[in-house]
C-alpha cells in the first residue's frame, strides 16, 4: 500500500496556524538538552513547594501533550481527533501516589473513563498504570521477593481487586484495556498479574493488553513466550508493543547499583528487536492483538507493508496504531486518512500530578536522535505551506 508520512496537510490538518507556532517554539526548547535537563530539575523542585507554578506549565508542555485536567476538558479533543478518524485513548496519568484514599478515587476516576469509551465511537481503548493502584515501593518489595508483613499482603490484596475490579468492568461495557509497562525494577510482579487477567478475559477476544518495552534486554523473548502461552491456553493475547520511556531513569539507576543496564546497549538493537516484535505480531495476527505504540516511521511502514503482504484490511480489529497526542501527527493523521485504526493517546489529570509525565516527554524529545528534528522539520513545511497556499 503506498502511504506516504510527508503529507503535512494532512497531518496537521486539525492544528490552526497558532497551534503550529506554538509547538515550533516549543520542540525548539525541548530540542536543547541543556534547557530540558535546567527545566526538569526545576520542575521537580517545584514539585515539593507550594508555588504556583501551573499556569506556566498548562500554558506550555501541557497545552501540547495533555488533554485537560479531567475527562470533561478532554471532549473537545476526543471530537476534533474522531472528525478525522483518528481514536482518543484516554490515559489518567496519575501514577507514584502512596495514598490508599487516592489510589480509591484513581479506581473510579478509571471506571468513569471506561463508561466514555463504552459510548464513543471515538475511543478505542482505555488504559492505565498499576502504580496509580499501588504502592511504588510494595511493588518494588514484591519482585525483591522479599517477605511481606501481614499488613501489606492485605495492601498487596487491596491493589489487586483494584485492577480486577477494573477490568471486569471493561469486560462488561465489552471496552478494550491496554496496562502500561513500568520501570524494570516493579515490573515482574505486574507481568504476572496482567498474564493472569488475559488468560481470565481473553478467551473470545483480547480485552486485555499488556505493554512489551522492546528496549529491554530479553523482551523479545518475552513476547514469544506470551504469543506460546496464549496458544497453549487458547486465549488472545493482547499486546501494545513499545520501545520504552524509561531509558534514562533505567540505565542511571544501574550504574549506581553496579548492575548490568536493563536496556539494550544501542538504538539499532532498539530498533531491530521492535522490528522483529511487530513481525512476530503479525505472523499470529489470528491469535495476536498487537497495539502498535511508536514513534518510528520506518517501523509503522513495516507494519503497514506486512498487513499488505499477509492481505489484512486497513481496519483489522487485530491491528491498531497508537502515538501520543503533540508528537508525530505526520503518522497518526496519514494512517487515519488511509482508513488504518489509528489513535493518539490523550493523557489528562491535574497539572501538578502530570508534571512528572511531562517531564518525561520533554527528556524523551531530548534523547530520541532525531526525533525532535523531524517534528521541527513537518511544521515547517506546512507553515510553508499555508502561507503559499494564501
Amino acid at each position: 500500500m503506498s502511504l506516504s508520512f510527508n503529507n503535512t496537510e494532512i497531518a496537521f490538518r486539525s492544528k490552526s496556524t497558532r497551534d503550529l507556532y506554538q509547538a515550533y517554539l516549543l520542540f525548539k526548547l525541548v530540542g536543547s538538552s541543556q534547557f530540558v535537563s535546567m527545566t526538569s530539575g526545576a520542575l521537580h523542585w517545584l514539585l515539593k513547594t507550594p508555588i504556583p507554578f501551573d499556569p506556566l506549565v498548562k500554558a506550555t508542555l501541557f497545552h501540547q501533550f495533555c488533554g485537560g485536567e479531567n475527562a470533561k476538558e478532554c471532549a473537545n479533543t476526543v471530537s476534533q481527533l474522531g472528525q478525522w478518524n483518528v481514536g482518543t485513548i484516554l490515559d489518567y496519568s496519575i501514577e507514584g501516589a502512596q495514598d490508599e484514599t487516592v489510589f480509591d478515587a484513581t479506581e473510579k476516576e478509571l471506571v468513569s473513563t471506561l463508561t466514555l469509551a463504552a459510548q464513543s465511537s471515538h475511543i478505542p481503548f482505555s488504559v492505565f498504570k498499576i502504580t496509580g493502584l499501588a504502592r511504588f515501593t510494595l511493588l518494588e518489595k514484591i519482585q525483591r521477593q522479599s517477605e511481606l508483613n501481614s499488613s501489606e499482603k492485605e495492601e498487596w490484596r487491596r491493589a489487586v481487586a483494584r485492577v480486577r475490579r477494573i477490568v471486569e468492568q471493561a469486560a462488561l461495557l465489552k471496552v478494550k484495556l491496554l496496562i502500561d509497562a513500568e520501570e524494570s525494577w516493579i515490573q515482574d510482579p505486574l507481568d504476572k498479574l496482567v498474564e493472569e487477567l488475559m488468560a481470565e478475559f481473553n478467551t473470545t477476544e483480547a480485552r486485555v493488553f499488556h505493554t512489551v518495552q522492546l528496549y529491554r534486554v530479553g523482551k523479545l523473548d518475552y513476547l514469544k513466550k506470551l504469543i506460546q502461552k496464549a496458544q497453549s491456553n487458547n486465549y488472545i493475547l493482547g499486546v501494545k508493543i513499545v520501545r520504552g520511556a524509561y531509558m534514562e531513569k533505567e540505565r542511571k539507576r544501574a550504574s549506581e547499583q553496579g548492575l548490568p543496564s536493563p536496556i539494550l546497549p544501542s538504538k539499532k538493537a532498539t530498533d531491530k528487536a521492535y522490528d522483529e516484535a511487530v513481525e512476530l505480531c503479525l505472523k499470529h495476527f489470528q491469535y495476536v492483538a498487537t497495539c502498535a505504540g511508536t514513534h518510528n516511521e520506518a517501523s509503522t511502514q513495516l507494519l503497514v507493508n506486512l498487513m499488505t503482504k499477509v492481505g489484512l484490511a486497513a481496519n483489522h480489529r487485530h491491528i491498531h496504531f497508537a502515538q501520543l497526542l503533540g508528537m508525530s501527527d505526520n503518522l497518526t493523521f496519514n494512517l487515519a486518512a488511509s482508513g488504518f485504526n489509528a489513535a493518539k493517546y490523550v493523557p489528562y489529570g491535574p497539572v501538578r500530578s502530570l508534571t512528572p509525565y511531562l517531564v518525561r516527554r520533554a527528556q524523551e524529545n531530548t534523547a530520541i536522535a532525531g526525533q525532535t528534528s523531524r517534528e521541527l522539520e513537518l511544521i515547517t513545511k506546512e507553515l510553508n505551506r499555508r502561507r503559499n497556499t494564501k
